[in-house]
């Protein structure tokens, strides 16, 4: 019997009203995840750092629902689902992937979420574990309570780690260049064109090579650092440090 549950968007149909906030993710295989970080890491070391984010992620969405919301893990490739039984939360949901370049990848799963039954979307990065369950209550909030609108969390090299929408518009996915600084102001761009009013929730960070890395071992590991944010990162963190990684 399956962990998680996995949404058919032809045949799944979720509660009223819920906002479904979606975790983009691809199987934490060595090799596979975060090959930017290798080196300093290993392949393997880089995985398990990836299952630390999505863990921190999914603990920050789980807080963040209540009634309101709930957890998907957007995953690829098919067949993987076997791989989140001990990463993401069992009240998680998972729905596969679909689609080729990564703009497609969003749109079709903001199309399929809405298909299942979700009120608003969201869809998040795997890749800023330090983003608060606070921010994602936020766009959960802003989603229910606006007209129409487009709730965008920034990511300080020009990208967003979350876009929150309230109906199925692929336009915002369309003409996007992605993996540079222009992520967001074409994302703004693409809401203006739809007439869609913008939230923008506070500034995060992507981690994705090595000085991303290094700013967030000095984030997690200063006495200043909450202690709610991103635990199982900063354990994993003072393991490499342990084992003279940094």
């Amino acid at each position: 019997m399956a962990f998680h549950g996995i949404l058919d968007p032809e045949r799944s149909r979720v509660p009223p009203n819920l906002c479904a906030l979606g975790i983009m993710t691809k199987a934490p295989l060595p090799g596979q995840v975060k090959t930017r970080l290798s080196p300093p890491l290993t392949p393997e070391e880089a995985a398990h750092l990836n299952i630390c984010f999505l863990r921190d992620t999914a603990a920050s969405i789980t807080k963040a629902c209540g009634g309101k919301a709930r957890g998907v893990g957007v995953y690829t490739p098919h067949g993987a689902e076997s791989a989140y039984i001990d990463i993401l939360p069992r009240e998680f949901d998972l729905l596969p992937q679909r689609g080729e370049g990564f703009g497609e990848r969003l749109a079709s799963a903001a199309e399929d979420l809405f298909r299942c039954g979700f009120a608003s979307v969201c869809l998040v990065d795997s890749d800023s574990p330090t983003v608060s369950s606070e921010d994602y209550a936020t766009a959960v909030e802003l989603l229910s309570k606006k007209a129409d609108c487009v709730v965008l969390g920034p990511s300080d090299d020009g990208g967003y780690y979350l876009i929150g929408m309230k109906q199925n518009y692929r336009r915002l996915f369309e003409a996007i260049d992605w993996s540079t600084e222009h992520v967001l102001q074409q994302a703004k761009q693409r809401a203006r064109e739809l007439n869609l009013e913008v939230s923008l929730l506070p500034t995060g960070y992507d981690i994705d090579d090595a000085a991303t890395l290094r700013r967030l071992y000095n984030e997690l590991l200063s006495d200043e650092s909450r202690s709610d944010i991103a635990p199982h990162t900063r354990k994993f963190l003072a393991q490499l440090v342990a084992n003279k990684k940094f």
